[in-house]
């Protein structure tokens, strides 16, 4: 039996917000190495963002990555089901929503977009991290040290700046989509409705910011181990 449009936008924002918290516990154990450059256990074993990532690799932690990846699969063809209705329905009106502010941003309109950006990113970061940290812990095998490997990803600049630009793509989408779910889910009225916006550009700047510190604390210690 074919679901209707309001229950494939339920679906679609409740694996959203189920991502954005495994964004947010991402960005965490990211920070971790910047806190570890205050410290001064920056490289060390003893470092926050070492444990991070040991807290990563253990069992329970690696019998979510496929409850993950279902979650971000339904995400993403959801989303492509709900843009293509869209268009044979609106045409060129691409992402639609019931508020009229909030349809008229930038972002609102160009949501896939910015998803398809970012799904891009994201398979360019899974090659860069996961393949060489929990991948290879998974296979048994002698997995890459964190501190290293985020050095040898962000010593060039202009793999700095891709970065960035991802992370204010994902913000971008992310400012839409937070308010869009909870809209969807019928937690948004009168009252609620700016309270959410605002707690959502806070929870969207404490992710873009905390990935973007992470990327180039870890430039600046590749080039001129200032930090």
């Amino acid at each position: 039996m074919a679901l209707s449009s309001i229950t494939k936008k339920l679906i679609m924002s409740i694996s959203g917000l189920f991502l954005i918290v495994f964004l947010l516990l991402h960005m965490t154990i990211n920070f971790f190495s910047v806190i570890d450059t205050f410290a001064g256990t920056y490289g060390s074993a003893d470092g926050l963002f070492q444990a991070g990532c040991d807290f990563m690799a253990l069992p329970i932690i690696t019998i979510m990555v496929p409850v993950l990846a279902l979650g971000f699969l339904v995400h993403i063809a959801y989303a492509l089901i709900l843009s293509y209705g869209n268009y044979k329905a609106r045409g060129t009106e691409r992402y639609a929503v019931a508020n009229k502010t909030k349809t008229g941003s930038w972002a609102a309109k160009n949501m896939l977009v910015l998803g398809v950006i970012v799904l891009g990113l994201v398979a360019f970061h899974l090659n860069h991290f996961w393949a060489e940290m929990q991948l290879k812990e998974f296979m048994g095998e002698h997995a890459e040290n964190p501190y290293l490997l985020l050095n040898a990803t962000f010593q060039n600049w202009w793999m700095v700046l891709i970065y960035i630009v991802w992370f204010v793509a994902l913000g971008l989408h992310l400012c839409h989509g937070f308010w869009s779910a909870f809209q969807t889910m019928g937690l948004s009225n009168k009252i609620w409705e700016k309270r959410l916006t605002v707690i959502g550009y806070v929870f969207v700047a404490v992710i873009v910011l905390g990935f973007c510190a992470t990327a180039i604390n870890a430039f600046c210690h590749a080039n001129c181990g200032c930090c």
